[in-house]
């Protein structure tokens, strides 16, 4: 009976320890995301690896637009309007697009 209340407190410690490793890793993290929001008529370029055309090699763009933010969504995700006012059909996440400055 010993060993089985040994085993649970044994149990107990190893959960404390996994729990303070997890945020420490967690808080390690958090510190070099960068977080990226833009706001409504934004001006950004878009990923073209992001977009699944057609790669046009090592020496080609990387990044195509500008496109303009149209809608800001939760979670960072946007909706984004070429330059003529056309809509994108999908919603891009903000790690897929980049500031485009004038």
């Amino acid at each position: 009976m010993q060993n089985l209340d040994l085993l649970e407190e044994a149990r107990d410690h190893a959960q404390i320890r996994e729990t303070r490793y997890k945020q420490k890793i967690e808080s390690h993290y958090n510190k070099r995301v960068k977080h990226e929001s833009f706001k409504v008529g934004d001006l950004v370029l878009r990923n073209k690896d992001a977009s699944r055309q057609e790669d046009a090699g090592n020496l080609g763009p990387k990044w195509e637009g500008p496109y303009q933010i149209a809608e800001a969504h939760r979670g960072g995700s946007y909706k984004l309007d070429d330059m003529e006012g056309n809509r994108l059909p999908r919603h891009w996440n903000a790690k897929h697009l980049r500031c485009f400055f004038i």
